[in-house]
């Protein structure tokens, strides 16, 4: 089964995707060991949130983050609309309960809204047929209102662990042959006793960063041959509302990619008209080759075609993000039609001294979204305080 399949089985069971057990306490634990000093390599969701456990547990820690700012791809535009634009990580994919786990503090109460599709009322244009958010694959997504998975953690997670990132720090090499382990950047070097990487997979495909001694042959085999799937955005507002609230488009076969125009201002107090544009994998073609003046020419064109000539004459203004161009991300996330086996093996820590956390390293179940990136980080803190 893959991770789609999965996803959509949960949703039409209605029982959502089942939720981990919360990390254990804020509190140290007197039956833990004391793991030292812990190098964060990371400031996205699941550095943020490994973090912010480390924290609650007293533990030392550093964050260093290769860009000037935090959130990895959780970014969000202000200036585009008046309602927060997602750039990157823009859906809930499980239930709210999600939001606690993350937190782990029952005296926090989340103050996050959102809100889920209506399966009778919201759908998609297929070819020109209609078809439901079922067949869209939004079954059990809900959607941020006037906020983002950037706001939740800025908000909650954040305050916390600010004071203990340190910017523009690209990591170069990560010597864990001795005691401690070294770890080398651009312009310094940092020592510490565990370190958790939490960069994007792409990043280690790429080779930025050495491993002293070479990651064990499973893990690199694995980092090597599990597909990314390239990743962009777009949000073109428009005079008036002419499209429903999704519009997708058939890709063959599946695995190769996704892509789909939808509502962005869905749910929002909001009198703007702002159309979405999610795509992955061979769906960003030719998005991701094409200057800015001709992508919008593109975008309209195709538009046009569908909605007989209303996106052009409505056009106000658009907005594009290319994650494929981002220096510290090279790419969207691992494909949903990955082999299960090879994101486990992603996500395995080495020798009691390197733990992976991230959207792509789990423990096989599901992948490739923020909650999983959480959840990663509180599994590679378990197993760290061991």
């Amino acid at each position: 089964m893959t991770r789609k399949e999965f996803i959509k089985m949960c949703g039409l069971l209605g029982i959502g995707l089942p939720l981990q057990s919360t990390f254990s306490s804020c509190k140290k634990d007197s039956t833990s060991s004391d793991p030292g000093k812990v190098l964060i390599i990371g400031a996205g969701a699941a550095g943020l949130s490994a973090a912010y456990l480390l924290n609650q547990r007293g533990i030392e820690f550093q964050i260093l983050e290769a860009s000037d700012v935090y959130g990895g791809r959780m970014r969000t535009n202000t200036d585009f609309a008046n309602f927060p634009i997602p750039l990157g990580a823009e859906w809930l994919h499980v239930e709210r309960g999600v939001f606690d786990e993350i937190v782990n503090d029952s005296s926090v109460q989340v103050e996050v809204e959102t809100t889920p599709y209506d399966m009778e009322v919201d759908y998609g244009l297929f070819e020109g047929a209609q078809i439901s958010v079922e067949d869209v694959g939004f079954t059990i997504d809900q959607k941020f209102i006037n906020a983002t998975w950037f706001d939740f953690f800025e908000q909650y997670i954040l305050p916390s662990v600010k004071d203990k990132i340190t910017y523009e720090k690209v990591i170069e090499t990560i010597d864990y042959s001795g005691e401690q382990i070294a770890v080398s950047t651009n312009d310094e070097q940092f020592t510490a006793d565990r370190v958790i990487v939490t960069v994007p997979v792409k990043i280690l495909q790429n080779e930025v960063i050495n491993f002293i001694p070479a990651l064990p042959e499973d893990k690199v085999d694995a980092i090597k041959n599990v597909t990314v799937w390239d990743g962009c955005k777009a949000f073109i507002e428009f005079s008036e509302k002419f499209y429903p609230t999704f519009v997708a488009f058939d890709i063959q076969p599946e695995s190769a990619g996704q892509k789909l125009y939808y509502d962005a201002a869905y749910g929002q107090n909001t009198s703007q008209n702002v159309l979405g544009l999610f795509a992955v994998g061979s769906g960003t073609l030719p998005y991701v080759t094409l200057p800015d003046t001709e992508l919008i020419d593109y975008m309209l064109t195709e538009l046009d075609e569908i909605f007989d000539g209303k996106a052009s004459s409505s056009y106000v203004k658009h907005l594009f993000q290319n994650w494929n161009a981002e220096p510290f991300t090279n790419g969207a996330y691992v494909y949903d039609n990955e082999n299960w086996r090879r994101v486990r093996t992603l996500g395995e820590s080495v020798g009691a001294k390197l733990y992976f956390a991230g959207d792509a390293y789990t423990t096989g179940d599901d992948w490739s979204s923020v909650h999983t990136a959480a959840r990663s980080a509180i599994r590679a803190v378990s197993e760290l305080v061991k």
